[in-house]
């Protein structure tokens, strides 16, 4: 029996020549030019004035954080239906954690309950909105609540690397920009599930300068420049390694087509599930998804997941709530019952770019007869 994984990396040999390039270089590790090439041209990609590249989307966060001042007893706001790591670098640094409840019209932070618990928990350091399996988030309220309450605003944009506002988005701050470069600081991931591959790497997109210098400086230990090794803050070993940054260059040239290949899968899904009667993720209007992981809500979720596991199919359930979690348990949750509907009934399905018609036509035949039998 054929698996049918989540989703895995596309690799080809245009990465193998990338890497060998960096190996013949000499330079395998945190120096190198392939580096510094990297962060330019993600940059370019994003329109984004700075792009500071690092070991993975968790450090990115950490990064973020420390750069604007977060610190013990600081409280900040995180999505409630995301990967743990969307939190962790938070309470790495100490703070107070809050979670906030998803919208049902896109999955992603609910403005209102943003803007609730900015006021109710006051005062709140920083909010960290994530866009859910590469859905952009209604960023526009949540940004103005934001500069209101004198909050900082995170883009978790591990999952939406392409995503994007529509020229037509409601909030002016938004048109025409890409996921992560709207708030004070973005971030992204390149582990090997997502839509582009470093092996393992993240970035912080950032539009200060000098608060792209703090990234970059605590990314190295916080050492000083010249030769000796002096080191003028507590910093992190949090640089990306010039082999992956090779390999993220050969990968980002063939972004608009793993694009291209994620939203046609998706949009297969959707249209199975459309003709069936099931909800996929929405896709919130003035906005364009990276469609990183197509998911949708189904009843008796658990027992549709056991079936496709048993024929080889690698899909998983929705994220369960941060709030459900044993290591954040107990800190406060604002609303909670989107959350919670999600974790109950959601579903993700398949969705890597080498995944063939045929395959994706094995997998919706199976969750046809999954959702029939269960």
């Amino acid at each position: 029996m054929e698996e049918i994984p989540l989703a895995v990396p596309t690799l080809s040999a245009d990465d193998e020549r990338w890497l060998v390039d960096c190996v013949r270089s000499g330079f395998v590790s945190s120096v190198g030019a392939f580096v510094e090439e990297f962060e330019r041209a993600l940059a370019r990609q994003l329109g984004a004035a700075h792009v500071v590249a690092c070991a993975s989307g968790t450090a990115a966060i950490h990064l973020a954080l420390r750069a604007l001042g977060v610190g013990p007893g600081d409280r900040v706001l995180v999505s409630d239906c995301t990967f743990v790591a969307s939190a962790n670098p938070a309470a790495y640094l100490g703070a107070e954690l809050a979670f906030v409840d998803s919208e049902t019209a896109s999955w992603n932070l609910d403005p209102a309950l943003v803007e609730e618990a900015l006021r109710r928990w006051a005062p709140v350091k920083a909010v960290i909105a994530v866009h859910l399996y590469g859905q952009p988030a209604d960023l526009g309220p949540i940004l103005e609540a934001c500069r209101r309450h004198g909050a900082f605003l995170i883009e978790d944009a591990a999952e939406a690397l392409g995503a994007s506002y529509a020229a037509d988005y409601p909030h002016p701050a938004c048109r025409g920009r890409q996921a992560g470069t709207i708030g004070d600081i973005g971030c992204l991931s390149f582990n090997g599930n997502k839509v582009i591959t470093t092996g393992g790497g993240g970035a912080c997109i950032v539009a200060d300068a000098a608060l792209a210098a703090r990234i970059r400086h605590l990314s190295t230990q916080a050492k000083l420049p010249g030769i000796g090794f002096v080191h003028d803050a507590i910093g992190y070993n949090y640089r990306m390694p010039n082999l992956n940054a090779a390999l993220g260059l050969a990968q980002l040239a063939r972004l608009p087509q793993f694009l291209e290949r994620k939203r046609a899968i998706a949009a297969r899904y959707r249209a199975w599930a459309a003709a069936h009667g099931y909800a996929c993720q929405p896709t919130l209007p003035g906005t364009r998804s990276s469609e990183w992981l197509p998911s949708l809500l189904v009843p008796r979720r658990d027992a549709v997941l056991a079936a496709l596991q048993a024929r080889g199919i690698r899909a998983r359930p929705v994220w369960t709530p941060l709030s459900a979690q044993p290591c954040h348990r107990g800190r406060p949750r604002f609303g909670g019952a989107v959350s919670d509907r999600l974790a109950a009934e959601g579903l993700s399905l398949p969705c890597s770019v080498g995944l063939s018609d045929e395959q994706q036509q094995r997998v919706i035949a199976v969750l046809e007869e999954a959702c029939r039998c269960a």
